[in-house]
């Protein structure tokens, strides 16, 4: 009778415990999937600063006051496109960069588009009103915040270009064979149920850039490639 109970107590442990990682499951798959994100937003990064057409970007990053990285900006199109991507958030503050936030943008387009690409995207915030624009909610560039394409070339001077007024600058290494991304009117939404299943702990945007709310240590090589990427 007693090893007959023992046993099943077993068993009903064991499957309390596996109904247990059966609700854990789909948050530890995600947090996986954007550990998978935040990487790939640090091999952007990288291919940014490899990249010679972009000295200039990293001449304004070193004084941006945020960037959102978007590693992979999707564009399918034919006579009605759109433009979809998830990507990172961070902020510069007293120690560096912050921890990433997790953010979408997605838009529409309608003209004479035949193609499909896949860019790179990297925003860089030029003011406290374009950040403060994206964490307030959900954020329509150009709206709230001027937006303009960063200027890209080999000899390109920072102090000569004639985007020194736009809030937010836009840069893309496109890797496709349609015309460039646009940015304009595009939407950007925090992803809050992703932040909370990375982090372990929900905190709103604003609390995980400036607040040091949470903490991940596979953020760190996004962070050090970042300032690695500033040009003085």
């Amino acid at each position: 009778m007693g090893t007959a109970m023992q046993t099943r107590r077993t068993l009903l442990a064991s499957v309390a415990a596996g109904s247990a990682m059966l609700l854990l499951a789909p948050g530890i798959a995600r947090a996986a999937n954007d550990q998978g994100l935040i990487d790939q937003a640090r091999v952007t990064v990288g291919d940014f600063t490899a990249d010679s057409q972009f000295t200039d970007m990293r001449r304004r990053l070193a004084r941006a006051k945020g960037v959102l990285i978007i590693p992979q900006l999707l564009k399918a199109s034919f006579i009605i496109g759109g433009e979809g991507g998830s990507g990172v958030l961070l902020a510069r503050g007293q120690a560096g960069w912050s921890e990433p936030a997790i953010y979408t943008l997605g838009a529409g387009s309608i003209g004479l588009q035949i193609g499909g690409e896949a860019s790179e995207v990297m925003l860089l915030l030029m003011s406290d009103k374009a950040v403060d624009a994206i964490l307030r909610n959900e954020f329509k560039l150009g709206a709230d915040a001027t937006v303009a394409a960063g200027p890209v070339g080999a000899g390109i001077e920072a102090a000569t270009t004639s985007n020194l007024g736009a809030d937010i600058l836009s840069y893309s290494r496109s890797k496709g064979l349609a015309a460039g991304v646009a940015i304009e009117g595009a939407v950007i939404t925090a992803r809050h149920s992703r932040n909370t299943a990375y982090y372990g702990k929900a905190a709103h945007p604003r609390a995980i850039l400036y607040e040091n709310a949470v903490a991940n240590p596979g953020t760190q090589p996004l962070r050090q490639a970042l300032a690695a990427a500033e040009m003085p």
